[in-house]
């Protein structure tokens, strides 16, 4: 009959790896059936019990407690493993970097490695914000692997860290890439010339993997922990990766990657990414956005078209085309508003897709949010897009489409308001519709560009052609005349837009949707210097970094005070003094 038997030595820390190790090797003892070697928390209890393997005398174990059990076939068998506990574990530390001296606080191991910028942390939980608030202390940007961190420490070490121009990754970061290193759990992966911020670490891990096998390569890879990018976080790690890849002169193509975002702050992200002058591609799982492009920001949807798509435009020398050079001179100081008059609902409603990037409040008749409905269709307030195919418009007369009437007559209203700068026409050709619909809108702008004039103001008008060079109005045709009379001419709805857009946000500025970066600005020999770190918990890490020849130390680190909490608090306060 099988034999259980327990051990409980208190106070003796061993990170998760060893315990793991050290459970494997007692299970291939003789005579042993099964091992359970953990620290003592009522979860790992939960999971013995599970396992049938919750002998007696180790209930009263405590969470800074050791815990080894054995099943045997007998007493004989069950006691010759735990004695042999000790040359187990002197086994696993014999040889290699286990031999060099370890340092027992990270003020000592900081005096080993002067170098060292970083700090690896993946104690438990309890105790890692703790940790952290020591390595930001020394001036240590912050690797943050340790998860079970309450949300108010990760605010105030995200906080704290800003403030002193340095970065935490985490908590529950589990991995990144900083300067051609892996810190954590990373893929070995080319250098090249793309940089990642992410969210999820697994999608990071999947995304870089992915552009690796499609032929890119990896500048920096910066993780955040999954809760950066919450409404609570305010995604000061993803704000900061980003800047710090904005100024990094190898990267030049940036990559946002992350798990459900708050959609607050994922579009505070975006806009910030808006004033790169670099491309970035973003992938938010669940991000709902119609657009696939915005300036210099391309939205993709999964891990694969992200990697795909980062390649595609690193490949391609990665330049951003700058904006337009508007000469706001021409404009008096009151004029700032847009007016759009189409005849297309569905135009209409894409043009208001795109303006919602550049303006936050569009006015129309069929608005994207029902707070922006004008009260009174005729009469147009600040930024308005009306699309005059609407009921209350058509009613007892002809689609604009076949008649301008309408639209000559609000073209005309619109260009005498003193605050309109711009003017946006959506012109539809095919059968059907008006046969010459430029004959008539020409003479209209002209009219209207030359009343603005008069009064001291220029008037930008831009048209949309909507058609074929086979259509029975002769589209080229149609383009000339409107040219001719002063207009700016697209074939695109899209680029229409967003040409007006950005020349409304430049005339407009205070309604512009900006976004302010108020952090510290982190240094970039961060990334760019050879890696040097202080490995606080799974020695795994320390390993790791060592084979990939980064300077590191690992701390040899216990539980303060015996993980007794009183005196924990009585300790830190001591030390903040």
């Amino acid at each position: 009959m099988s034999i259980t038997k327990g051990e409980i030595r208190s106070g003796a820390y061993y990170d998760s790896v060893i315990l793991m190790q050290l459970q494997r090797s007692l299970t291939e003892l003789p005579g042993v059936i099964d091992a359970g070697v953990i620290m003592g928390t009522d979860a790992n209890k939960d999971l013995l019990a599970q396992s049938d393997l919750l002998a007696p005398e180790i209930k009263a174990a405590g969470v800074d407690d050791m815990v080894i059990v054995i099943k045997a076939d007998d007493e004989t068998a069950a006691q010759a493993a735990l004695e042999g506990v000790d040359d187990l574990l002197a086994a696993r530390r014999s040889g290699g970097i286990e031999e060099d001296y370890r340092p027992k606080s990270l003020e000592s191991a900081a005096q080993m490695i002067p170098d060292a910028q970083w700090v690896l942390v993946s104690v438990p939980g309890r105790y890692a914000a703790g940790v952290a608030r020591s390595a930001l202390d020394l001036d240590k940007h912050v690797f943050l692997y340790s998860d079970n961190i309450t949300l108010m420490d990760e605010i105030e070490l995200k906080h704290t860290a800003a403030g002193k121009g340095l970065i935490v990754m985490g908590p529950d970061c589990g991995t990144a890439i900083v300067n051609g290193v892996g810190l954590g759990f990373a893929n070995k992966v080319r250098r090249g010339s793309i940089g990642l911020v992410a969210g999820s670490g697994t999608g990071l891990q999947q995304v870089t993997s992915r552009i690796h096998q499609f032929g890119g390569g990896i500048t920096q890879a910066l993780g955040t922990g999954g809760r950066d990018l919450t409404e609570q976080v305010g995604a000061v790690t993803a704000r900061q990766g980003l800047d710090l890849l904005s100024r990094d002169p190898q990267t030049q193509v940036i990559v946002l990657v992350s798990k459900p975002p708050s959609k607050s702050v994922a579009d505070e992200l975006v806009q910030t990414a808006r004033q790169i002058g670099k491309p970035v591609v973003v992938d938010f799982i669940g991000y709902s956005t119609a657009l696939r492009k915005v300036d210099n920001v391309y939205f993709a949807t999964s891990f694969d078209e992200t990697a795909e798509l980062a390649v595609k435009l690193s490949s391609k020398g990665a330049a951003v085309e700058p904006d337009e050079q508007f000469n706001l001179d021409l404009f008096s100081p009151d004029q700032r508003y847009l007016r759009g008059l189409f005849s297309g609902g569905t135009l209409a409603y894409e043009a208001l897709l795109v303006l919602e990037n550049y303006l936050p409040a569009v006015y129309s008749n069929a608005p994207l949010d029902k707070k922006y409905r004008l009260a009174d269709s005729l009469v147009s307030q600040e930024p308005t897009i009306l699309d005059l195919g609407e009921a209350e418009f058509t009613v007892g007369r002809l689609h604009p489409m076949l008649d301008n009437d309408l639209r000559l007559r609000r073209l005309e209203m619109e260009a005498s308001d003193p605050a309109v700068a711009v003017i946006l026409l959506g012109v539809v050709l095919g059968f059907g519709a008006h046969p010459d619909p430029a004959s008539e809108l020409a003479p209209a702008i002209i009219s209207a560009r030359t009343g603005a004039e008069k009064s001291g103001r220029y008037l930008e008008v831009v048209a949309i052609v909507t058609g074929t060079d086979e259509d029975p109005q002769d589209m080229h045709a149609q383009i000339e005349q409107l040219e001719a009379a002063g207009a700016r001419v697209f074939t695109s709805n899209d680029a229409a837009a967003s040409f007006v857009g950005r020349l409304a946000q430049a005339l407009d500025p205070a309604a512009a949707r900006t976004s302010q970066n108020n952090l510290a600005e982190v240094d970039l020999q961060a990334l760019n210097q050879p890696m040097a770190a202080i490995n606080v918990g799974l020695e795994t890490f320390t390993e790791s970094l060592a084979d990939q020849g980064a300077q590191v130390v690992q701390v040899e680190w216990r539980p303060p005070a015996s993980g007794d909490e009183k005196l924990m608090a009585i300790l830190e306060r001591m030390k903040s003094k």
